[in-house]
């Protein structure tokens, strides 16, 4: 008897574990046809967003074989599938990014090490001009407990250059919920403490970035005006 996916978030164990599963990959034909360099889905919480966010990422991951977790859903019957585990993709969620200052900081840094320390097989050889930066980013990252985001606006934006630099690909992005930290800082008293390191390292790497393939983020507040006023 399949299980029901109470609080799953992870697509590959969705599917390896036998739960109920409802065939939303056709959600990845429409993300490619769209061609828009920038996807922002904003729903209240449990409306699925990160599952789907997580069955893109796996799609994608040019460091993973997922033919095997694909197999039978309807994307597999259309040409796209040419594009399974074709990118590099970065993965990130702020959807924990909550309470105190230090926390949401914390989170955000946290995040961005995890997919650092993915790829960490990119960063050996760098050159003179891009070592100075990296050992400078990872010094502000591997600061989890100062409550600060200063300097921290090129630590994607660096991520994917490198990537780009090893796979000659650019790079797929999925950031879930990105304006949990902007309401946690909004509610809490703090944003005017992070919002010029968040909102400069969401502009950094999703608008201004030559590495970028496509982006998918989605956030839980309605939002009145274009994501580009926020990055």
């Amino acid at each position: 008897m399949k299980k029901i996916p109470t609080g799953i978030k992870s697509f590959s164990k969705l599917k390896e574990e036998n739960y109920y599963f409802v065939d939303k990959t056709l959600m990845i034909k429409d993300f490619l046809e769209r061609g828009s360099e920038v996807t922002l889905v904003t729903r209240p919480r449990r409306f699925g967003k990160t599952i789907n966010m997580s069955m893109m990422s796996e799609f994608f991951d040019i460091t993973k074989d997922s033919k095997e977790i694909f197999k039978g859903t309807k994307i597999m019957d259309t040409p796209y599938v040419s594009e399974i585990n074709q990118y590099p993709t970065i993965f990130i969620s702020f959807a924990d990014a909550k309470r105190d200052k230090v926390a949401v900081v914390s989170t955000i840094k946290m995040q961005i090490l995890k997919q650092w320390k993915k790829y960490k097989y990119i960063f050996k050889g760098l050159d003179e001009f891009d070592l100075p930066i990296y050992q400078s980013l990872l010094k502000i990252l591997t600061q989890t407990e100062d409550g600060s985001l200063v300097g921290i606006n090129d630590a994607i934006a660096f991520l994917m250059d490198k990537l780009q630099d090893y796979y000659h690909k650019e790079v797929m992005v999925f950031i879930d919920e990105y304006d949990t930290p902007f309401i946690e800082a909004h509610t809490k008293g703090f944003y005017e403490e992070v919002r010029g390191g968040l909102s400069g390292l969401l502009h950094n790497s999703l608008k201004t970035s030559n590495s970028l393939k496509y982006t998918f983020i989605t956030g839980i507040q309605r939002v009145a005006k274009k994501i580009s006023s926020v990055i």
